[in-house]
């Protein structure tokens, strides 16, 4: 817990050392935004642990509507065991709700593959966080995932209470888009 609050804190500081005005930065429609998130764990007592990391790219559609896609690697580290690893590609669906242009939280689902060198499956679920913007262009996200896994869409709802909870911090910088003026008259 330590460790996320010295990242927040250094986010925080990061954006008020370079930003002069407050930030006031909800995105726009036509804006693109890469975000990437990383996190580990490791249960004390457990001869595991476990590594993973996010990179999404997405594009706005409307100041609401959002579409992108997410390349996340987890990785786990096995004592006295061979390591694993898995890698999960999934094109995704978001809509953000302006509550202010600091604070943009989201909802959305996803659909994509989970894949190693030894096998396929199907991943789906939903999605959600709050993105908190401490700069123009930059914002920390708090986000969650679900992930159902399948090898045929019958057994989706047979596998839904044996899915991951996936909880990430990450960054993400935003682009591009109709200026705050063109976007809110």
């Amino acid at each position: 817990m330590r460790n996320v609050t010295r990242l927040f804190a250094t986010a925080m500081l990061i954006g008020w050392l370079f930003g002069d005005v407050t930030a006031i930065a909800a995105p726009t429609e036509g804006a693109s935004e890469v975000q990437v998130s990383a996190g580990f764990f490791h249960a004390q007592g457990s001869d595991t642990g476990n590594l993973n990391a996010d990179l999404s790219y997405g594009y706005y559609f409307t100041p609401g509507w959002q579409l992108g896609i997410r390349q996340a690697l987890n990785y786990n580290f096995v004592d006295d065991h061979r390591d694993f690893w898995v890698a999960t590609t999934a094109p995704f669906v978001n809509y953000n709700f302006h509550v202010t242009d600091i604070i943009v939280p989201y909802l959305g689902a996803f659909i994509g593959l989970v894949w190693n060198d030894r096998d396929v499956t199907g991943t789906i679920g939903p999605q959600g966080g709050i993105k908190f913007f401490v700069h123009d262009r930059t914002f920390l996200n708090l986000g969650y995932r679900y992930e159902f896994f399948f090898d045929r869409i019958k057994a989706i709802s047979d596998n839904a209470s044996h899915g991951n909870h996936v909880f990430n911090l990450g960054i993400g910088f935003t682009w591009g888009g109709a200026s705050s003026s063109q976007a809110n008259p």
